[in-house]
């Protein structure tokens, strides 16, 4: 057990900060050598030019699902990463937001190569204190992530009041009983609550569900789809600021994530923007590298969304 490489599974709903936690453990400095999978839901990926420079190593994998389709994926890179001379001593995985954390937990069980090399440290859970009241009855994922959780981020709290917070508390402790809550915005808290905790236990989830280890039990929500913008072109800010405001304030309970990388006003930096239904936020990016192809990627998730309205509207913002 003792040379087994701790991983930590950073899961939560769509939006609700896990790139953001992600973030801020690889700028802090804790000495550890850290490789970071990332999951998304769609057919291109943006994830990992959301996360800062780091000399950490990022994989990204976009098949839609870390438990079902790419876990043959998953269990390729963790070897080939361990047969390093620089191997990794930490393993993070983002998953997906719209993930079942059950059926990525059977991958340190029911696979001898992962069962071999890692130990899974904690199911860590990010929970988006002001959105989470929209998903608690329509997805079954985000109930499944805080109850397989051993540590919950209650992050965003400033967005709401603090009756709410404590609601909100009572409501997750009457899911799980057991994981560590910390209140949070932007996902500030120490890292040694999140890391090398060695929280995780193999009962506890099993009596959550009895079922768990079976690759069989896991289905997706296929109400949900994901629409994906690649477009060339120089965007234009005052254009894209207005498509965006009338966008969520006619679709924005329906769009439970929206995420770019845009090449703004022609500028050296790219642009970023995030959104969580009527939530916007956008600031400049890493600089465009000189043999780098300046390219706008979009991804939108959500329910009953139009893909040639979004293409149009997207496609009336260039110059």
């Amino acid at each position: 057990m003792q040379n087994l490489i701790p991983a930590t599974v950073l899961t939560g709903y769509l939006g609700a900060g896990k790139t953001t936690l992600l973030n801020r453990i690889l700028t802090t400095q804790h000495g550890k050598r850290i490789a970071v999978i990332v999951n998304e839901f769609g057919e291109i990926g943006i994830d990992n030019q959301l996360i800062i420079d780091a000399d950490e190593e990022i994989f990204e994998m976009n098949n839609g699902c870390i438990c079902c389709t790419v876990r043959g994926d998953l269990i390729r890179i963790v070897s080939d990463l361990v047969q390093r001379s620089d191997a990794f001593d930490y393993l993070m995985i983002e998953t997906t937001g719209l993930a079942d954390p059950a059926p990525v937990i059977q991958s340190f069980f029911v696979d001898e190569v992962m069962r071999s090399l890692l130990q899974l440290d904690a199911i860590v859970t990010v929970v988006d204190a002001k959105h989470i009241g929209e998903h608690w009855d329509s997805s079954s994922e985000a109930q499944e992530q805080i109850a397989f959780a051993d540590v919950i981020v209650l992050n965003k709290v400033d967005l709401v009041s603090p009756a709410l917070v404590d609601k909100l508390e009572q409501r997750i402790r009457g899911m799980n009983a057991l994981a560590k809550i910390h209140r949070t915005q932007h996902c500030q808290l120490p890292l040694d609550a999140v890391l090398g905790i060695g929280a995780f236990d193999l009962k506890t989830a099993l009596s959550i569900d009895p079922e768990f280890l079976d690759e069989d039990a896991h289905e997706h929500d296929r109400s949900v789809s994901s629409i994906a913008i690649r477009e060339s072109g120089v965007v234009d800010s005052d254009r894209l600021n207005r498509w965006l405001y009338q966008l969520v304030q006619k679709r924005g309970p329906d769009i439970f994530r929206m995420k770019g990388i845009l090449d703004m006003d022609d500028e050296d930096r790219r642009f970023v923007f995030q959104g969580v239904h009527m939530t916007l936020d956008g600031r400049p990016g890493r600089p465009w590298k000189v043999s780098e192809p300046r390219r706008n990627e979009l991804v939108f998730i959500g329910r009953n969304l139009d893909e040639s309205e979004l293409r149009s509207g997207f496609n009336a913002c260039l110059m």
